[in-house]
C-alpha cells in the first residue's frame, strides 16, 4: 500500500506523507518520495511543490529499526539521496508542518525553501540521544540558522516549539493549526501565479549562490539570467507586455 499521496491543483503539487500516526519515514516511503520528485521535476503542470503530512504529526523521523546494522549501509545513503532530491527540486518547495517534526522528518523540512508551521508544531534532532547523528541536518541547519543554534539543537537533542523555530529562522510563518493547509496553499498559489521559467531561474540562482564568494554568486546568477532564462519565451512576453501596458500570458516555458 502506498505511503504517499499526490494531488495537483492550479500549478501546485502536494506530496502528502501518508503513514500515520507518526508518518515514520520507512525506506519504502523514502523510495516513493524520490520517485515522485523525479517524475515531478520535469512535469509541465508543476510550478510549486508542497510537502505535507496526514494526521496530527508531520513526521517523528526515520524507522529506528532500519538504522541497525547492516541496514544502515543502505538506509543512510538512500535517505540522503531523498533529502538531496527535495533540496535540489528545481521549483519552489514549501513544507507544511504540524505536530512533531523530528529527526529525519525535520531534515526533510529543512530541505524545503520555506516552512509554514502550525502553532502546535515542534522541531528537533534527537539523534544524539541514541548515540547517532543527523547527517543531513549537520549540513542544512547551519544554512537555515546560526552555527550556534544548529550546534545547540544537534548536541542537545531537545526540540523547540514553533515560536522559537520562527525566531531562529527555521520556519517562515506560524499559523493556527486548523488553517495550516489553507495558508500553505495560499502561499503556494501566490508563487504559482508566476511564470515557471522565472520560478526555475530564481530557484537556480538561489542554489548557485550557496557557499560561494559574492562575486562568484553574481557571475552564476547573471549566467543563468542571460543564458538560460532569456532563452525562454515567458521573459520576453513579460517585458513586452509591460511595455505595451497589457497583462502577460504565460506559457510557462
Amino acid at each position: 500500500m502506498s505511503q504517499l499521496r499526490i494531488s495537483e491543483n492550479d500549478g501546485v503539487t502536494t506530496l502528502t506523507l501518508d503513514h500515520p500516526p507518526l508518518n515514520i519515514l520507512t525506506r519504502a516511503l523514502l523510495g516513493e518520495l524520490r520517485e515522485a520528485l523525479d517524475r515531478l521535476k520535469d512535469a509541465e503542470g508543476t510550478r510549486v511543490l508542497i510537502l505535507a503530512a496526514e494526521g496530527r504529526h508531520f513526521s517523528a523521523g526515520a524507522d529506528v529499526g532500519e538504522h541497525l546494522p547492516p541496514q544502515h549501509r543502505e538506509l543512510i545513503p538512500e535517505f540522503l539521496r531523498t533529502v538531496e532530491a527535495v533540496a535540489s527540486f528545481p521549483l519552489p518547495t514549501i513544507a507544511a508542518v504540524r505536530g512533531r517534526c523530528l529527526g529525519a522528518g525535520f531534515e526533510l523540512a529543512q530541505a524545503c525553501d520555506l516552512v509554514v508551521a502550525a502553532e502546535d508544531a515542534s522541531f528537533g534532532q534527537p539523534e544524539i540521544l541514541l548515540a547517532v547523528t543527523a547527517p543531513a541536518a549537520c549540513a542544512l541547519l547551519p544554512r537555515r540558522t546560526s552555527h550556534g543554534n544548529a550546534a545547540e539543537m544537534l548536541f542537545g537533542g531537545d526540540a523547540v516549539d514553533a515560536a522559537r523555530a520562527l525566531a531562529m529562522g527555521l520556519v517562515q510563518r506560524v499559523v493556527p493549526s486548523p488553517t495550516l493547509e489553507e495558508q500553505a496553499s495560499t502561499l503556494a498559489r501566490r508563487f504559482a501565479r508566476h511564470s515557471a521559467a522565472a520560478l526555475w531561474a530564481t530557484k537556480a540562482s538561489l542554489r548557485a549562490a550557496v557557499g560561494v564568494p559574492l562575486a562568484e554568486a553574481f557571475r552564476r546568477a547573471g549566467d543563468i539570467y542571460v543564458t538560460n532564462l532569456m532563452a525562454a519565451s515567458d521573459p520576453v512576453e513579460g517585458l513586452e507586455a509591460f511595455l505595451a501596458k497589457r497583462p502577460p500570458v504565460w506559457r510557462h516555458r
